[in-house]
Order: structure tokens, then sequence, then C-alpha cells
């Protein structure tokens, strides 16, 4: 596992996920053999695993790519992000955002992409599009 990557999902982790789950989580995600079930899951994610006070729904008015996209950037996301993803081709890669949100909004493409380590991440998933925001260093 690449440091950055390993960079962006720890931070991800410990920022948004409550801490009764954060070393299984982190656990799962570092097994090429287990790391699955994580992005299986990410269609219907448990609320509990989410910190709520971290989690924002999109609105619908704004829950296209290019509202998404604006909404990241106007948070501090930078133009590429890192992916945890149930598609091979996108999970455990750094990528450019605005074109990754155009292929993964409406898709069925379940994915949390990872734009500011431990600050900001989007969750993509049946229930939902999120933006995962930390303002406040996790505990």
């Amino acid at each position: 596992m690449a440091d950055e990557q390993l960079l962006h999902e720890e931070a991800m982790v410990k920022a948004c996920i409550v801490k009764e789950r954060r070393e299984r989580w982190l656990e799962l995600l570092k097994s090429s053999k287990h790391r699955h079930k994580i992005t299986e899951s990410l269609a219907h994610p448990h609320p509990a695993w989410f910190d709520a006070r971290y989690v924002k729904k999109i609105l619908p008015s704004q829950s296209h790519a290019a509202g998404i996209y604006e909404t990241l950037r106007a948070k501090g996301a930078g133009t590429t992000y890192w992916a945890i993803s149930e598609a091979a081709r996108v999970d455990g890669r750094e990528l450019d955002l605005k074109s990754a949100l155009t292929e993964i909004v409406g898709s069925q493409i379940r994915t949390i992409l990872s734009c500011v380590p431990g600050k900001l991440a989007y969750l993509d998933s049946e229930d939902g599009r999120f933006i995962l925001e930390r303002t406040s260093s996790p505990s």
C-alpha cells in the first residue's frame, strides 16, 4: 500500500468512523485479502459506523457531479483524491476528482473519495450522497 494512500485512508477513518469501529476498518482496508469487506459494504454503510457530527447529506439540488465537485472544491478539496471503492479500477488509486465524480455519481459505483486527509471526503452509497467533513482533529 502506498504511503499517500495509507495517509488518506487512515486519516479518513480516524476522522469520520466512530472509535469502536476504527481499528477494524483500518485492519480490513490494509488487507488485500479482506479489503473487500469494507468496499462491498459501501452500498449500504451502517449509519452507526460514521460519526454523525461529521456526515452531511448532500441536498438533491446539489447531488449531481458538477454540484458535488463545486461543493468539495469550495471546502478545500484539490483536483485529485484517493478512493475506497467497490470498483477495482477506482479502489486504492489517486485520480482526478472531476472526472471521477462524473463516472461515480449515478453509476452505482459505491465509493468514498478522500479529498483532504482527515478533513474532507465524499461518500456515494445507495442510501445517498454525503460530505464527510471534520474541522477539528480526531481524538
